[in-house]
């Protein structure tokens, strides 16, 4: 099941997080305010599923969790990335 859940955060981390938001407490344990989770559906939607399932399992960013936190980083620095390569790309064959 974990598994499973993982795959769906990779594919689609926006609905993962809204779901998570909408049926579960996992969200409002890690964020005292409302306002990351919201920026973070906008902009960095892996990193804040990340940073949740470190404060809820891992207490905080320490140890072996700031690699799964880097990692998620580097997964949304990479979708924005590759989207704004693919644009530029677009524009030239046109």
């Amino acid at each position: 099941m974990p598994c499973l859940i993982l795959v769906l955060a990779l594919l689609t981390p926006r609905l993962t997080l809204f779901l998570t938001w909408l049926f579960t407490h996992y969200l409002h344990r890690a964020y005292e305010t409302a306002i990351w989770p919201i920026l973070g559906f906008f902009f960095m939607p892996v990193t804040t599923i990340a940073y949740a399932v470190i404060r809820n399992e891992g207490g905080g960013i320490q140890g072996l969790w700031i690699v799964l936190f880097a990692v998620a980083i580097l997964i949304d620095i990479g979708v924005i990335g590759s989207a704004r390569r693919g644009r530029k790309d677009g524009k030239r064959s046109s």
